[in-house]
């Protein structure tokens, strides 16, 4: 009986041994996801910086001494090695003073050096040496299938460098921006996005940027799993302009157009041309805006309808079609004439005036 407790005690040991062998520590144990992720936060977080966003306000009443009180923390990330952060509008949007702290600890004045409001987007510029900024790579949002990972990098709130992994939940949705224009091919994920996290970045399985954060759908104003990036097809579109121009351009078709609450009113589905430029596509094309005839009643003229086959109900939609062209495309205009009759017209898009 002793040599049978003995034995199965000697065996009960060598199984133990065994089993702890089989056993990977877990310092050195890494699934492919988990390595996937690690590697990607060592190679991003050094490009995402945090954004402080201070005003200026008045002591009192009355007292003229102003002093300087944050406003608003986000996130941002570095464009190129020439000092670029790119963030959302709405974090910097009426700073008096932006710093922005790098992954090393040092901080630095930003200068605005465009914004893009119709898009949350703005991009500054900080006097930092090229060896301490590390650009994100750039990846292709057109390339993004729902159901793909993507991971998201910021400061949620006030939170350094916090990574979250989830997927792309849908593609193409439309979120408003501050100034109510609506932004398309939207990047819809449940990465977890909080307050703070806007204007990180968004990444694929690569570590390649595939968007910027920047709004998130929920009733409590933390996430539930809803959130929303900017395309970095849309980014890179509209950085060049930023950084030559200062802010958005888009082509012009040479129209002044009612306001979209007056067509409302009036039943009128589509932009009601109000005028048309002399010089400029549309009045070389032969469209005509309204007119007043004897009696001095308002004659309606051509209706924007269309542009290349995409339906035009409003303003919003024919700022959004113009954006995909640039100064000298020829585009097909189609319109309803006085309201009833469809025509359509080959308008060569001007330089905004």
């Amino acid at each position: 009986m002793k040599k049978t407790i003995n034995y199965l005690l000697i065996s009960a040991a060598l199984a133990t041994t065994a089993l702890a062998q089989a056993q990977p520590e877990y310092l050195s144990f890494q699934t492919e996801d988990e390595a996937n992720n690690i590697e990607i936060f060592s190679q991003a977080s050094p490009a995402v910086v945090y954004v402080t966003n201070t005003t200026l306000v008045r002591r009192s009443r009355f007292s003229r001494n102003v002093e300087e009180i944050p406003q608003g923390t986000g996130t941002g990330f570095v464009w190129d090695q020439n000092g670029l952060i790119v963030t959302n509008y709405h974090v910097v949007q009426g700073a008096n003073r932006i710093m922005i702290r790098l992954q090393d600890q040092s901080s630095w004045e930003a200068e605005v050096v465009g914004v893009a409001p119709d898009k949350d987007l703005a991009l500054l510029r900080i006097n930092a040496p090229e060896e301490i900024l590390t650009p994100l790579p750039l990846g292709d949002s057109a390339e993004l299938k729902v159901g793909r990972k993507v991971i998201a990098i910021g400061n949620p709130f006030g939170l350094d460098t916090t990574l979250t992994v989830g997927v792309v939940s849908a593609l193409g949705r439309e979120i408003t921006s501050l100034t109510n224009r609506t932004i398309r091919d939207v990047i819809q994920t449940d990465a977890s996005i909080n307050p703070g996290n806007s204007g990180g970045p968004l990444l694929n399985s690569l570590g390649q940027l595939v968007g910027v954060n920047t709004q998130i759908l929920s009733p409590s104003g933390a996430n539930i799993g809803i959130g929303f990036s900017i395309p970095v097809n849309t980014v890179k579109r509209i950085i060049p302009q930023l950084i030559e121009f200062g802010r958005e351009i888009r082509p012009i078709l040479g129209i002044s157009n009612l306001d979209d609450s007056i067509s409302a009113q009036n039943n009128i589905d589509g932009v009601v041309v109000a005028e048309v430029t002399n010089g400029l596509g549309s009045a070389d094309a032969g469209l005509v805006g309204l007119e007043q005839d004897k009696q001095g009643n308002i004659i309606l003229g051509d209706v924007i309808v269309g542009i290349e086959g995409i339906t035009i109900r409003n303003s919003d939609d024919l700022l959004n079609a113009l954006e995909q062209y640039q100064a000298g495309d020829v585009v097909e205009v189609l319109t309803r004439r006085r309201n009833q009759d469809e025509m359509s017209f080959s308008v060569v898009l001007s330089e905004p005036l």
